[in-house]
């Protein structure tokens, strides 16, 4: 059994202070770790805090950036050495902010990845393709083709130890929401791609999750579909009572 995996991902939020106040609002209160695993991705200025804060509880840690070399002339890049040493467990990349924004590759990503593997980081792959290419008909080709790229040159243990996180752009930060059968759709499709590159065995051991607008209200119905391990949720993951909604799914 994949255990289930609901990680918040801030973006650009939160202060240290308030940091340190989310964690005493759902401190003693998240779901038992061996039934729901609770994460949360912090920009990097509050990993240290929520690290710190987060010391004695259930709360797994996350970065939501990291460079593919460990240290050199990097002006403002964040070292996944670094994260490694301070005991951050999984590392968000290749989130579609980071690719539009800031124009990162699917080299890059698969870089990336690397680099986190190599200092024992678990990397959270984000993926999804833009509302064109799910109107021009392309998703299978779009989505399967990132996972391909981001995969490159790991061996079938990295690659069923880590997590890929389906984030269909549409969906992100709008408010809409793949219907969980859409969301099912594409997930199988990456669990399939897994499969067909290395084998099914390494495509079974692999977590995914859906990250687009999962919020309390549809969680339980998401988490209730076979190829869905989890979610990377924006919005509801900023206050307490919220992501406590989300990791408590189960008890609905």
């Amino acid at each position: 059994m994949r255990k289930p995996i609901i990680a918040g991902n801030w973006k650009l939020n939160k202060s240290p202070k308030e940091t340190a106040e989310f964690v005493a609002g759902v401190k003693g209160k998240l779901a038992d770790p061996a039934k729901v695993e609770a994460v949360i991705g912090a920009p990097a200025v509050d990993l240290q805090t929520l690290l710190d804060a987060a010391k004695g509880t259930d709360l797994k840690v996350a970065s939501e950036n990291s460079y593919f070399e460990d240290a050199g002339a990097y002006t403002g890049e964040t070292s996944p050495k670094v994260l490694a040493e301070m005991g951050v467990d999984y590392g968000i990349i290749g989130h579609s902010e980071r690719r539009g924004y800031f124009h990162e590759t699917d080299e890059d990503i698969n870089k990336k990845a690397h680099a986190l593997l190599r200092n024992g980081v678990t990397p959270i792959i984000c993926c999804g393709e833009s509302l064109e290419t799910r109107q021009a008909g392309k998703v299978a080709e779009w989505v399967s083709g990132q996972v391909k790229a981001a995969l490159k040159g790991l061996t079938a243990g990295q690659v069923g130890s880590l997590i890929i996180a389906y984030e269909p752009i549409w969906a992100i930060g709008t408010g809409e929401t793949a219907s969980p059968e859409q969301a099912q759709e594409v997930c199988k499709l990456i669990r399939q791609t897994v499969a067909d590159l290395y084998d099914q065995k390494t495509a079974d051991s692999l977590r995914i999750q859906y990250g687009g607008s999962m919020k309390p209200a549809n969680v339980k119905e998401l988490m209730a579909q076979p190829d869905i391990d989890g979610g990377l949720v924006g919005g509801a993951s900023l206050q307490p009572d919220s992501f406590l909604e989300l990791v408590h799914y189960q008890d609905k």
